[in-house]
This record gives structure tokens, C-alpha cells and sequence, in this order.
């Protein structure tokens, strides 16, 4: 987030800059806390409502995936936050997470990009 902005529109700005897609905010997914570096991650349910995919230097590849389809390569912390995102919840999970973080596992050869 940048000085003086909410989570949510911190979402609607990095989706743009990042993916080219214009998207609003319709559900809080989860709250996720992560110990070891001392970090907060929000996690939003949000409708497209208008863009471009685009490849920009935080996404050098845009694919869609079937639920059951994700990617090996997806780092652990992600895919239970995608999963959260896509089960039918009535209110927002609150997780805690731990262990090697998206670039560490690049790092260490875990995943590839």
C-alpha cells in the first residue's frame, strides 16, 4: 500500500499496474498474517470490469486455470489463498503464514518462473 490508501485500492491499483485489468473490489477473501516478515496480506474477491491483460515486469506470462488445473509451480502460500478466494465462505478467513516466501522459493530453485 502507498501512503494514505486503503487496502482495497491499493488492490484496484496494483491489478492495473501489474496486469492492465481494471477491477473492483466485491468481497474481503481473507486476512493473512505473515510472522516472519512481519507482513499483512489482504485478500480480495474482485470483479473485472474493464482492460487489458498485459505483461509487464510483475507478470511476464498471464494464463487462466481451472481450479483443479493450478500450476505446480504456484508457491503454497498462494494456492490456499486462491483457494480460499474461489470456496463458497460466508465470512473472510483469518490464516497465519509461515515458511518460504514466493522469491525465496525462486531462489532456492523451488519454482520456476
Amino acid at each position: 500500500m502507498e501512503n494514505g490508501e486503503s487496502p482495497w485500492d491499493a488492490a484496484v491499483r496494483e491489478t492495473r499496474e501489474e496486469v492492465g485489468l481494471k477491477v473492483e473490489p466485491r468481497s474481503l477473501v481473507g486476512i493473512y498474517s505473515k510472522p516472519q516478515k512481519n507482513e499483512v496480506v489482504f485478500g480480495f474477491l474482485c470483479e473485472i470490469i474493464g482492460g487489458e491483460p498485459i505483461l509487464t515486469e510483475e507478470a511476464d506470462e498471464i494464463v487462466y486455470f481451472p481450479v483443479d488445473q493450478l500450476p505446480g509451480k504456484l508457491s503454497p502460500k498462494q494456492r490456499v489463498r486462491i483457494l480460499d478466494a474461489v470456496q463458497a465462505q460466508t465470512k473472510p478467513v483469518f490464516r497465519t503464514q509461515v515458511g518460504p516466501s514466493s522469491i525465496e522459493l525462486l531462489e532456492q530453485g523451488k519454482l520456476t518462473k
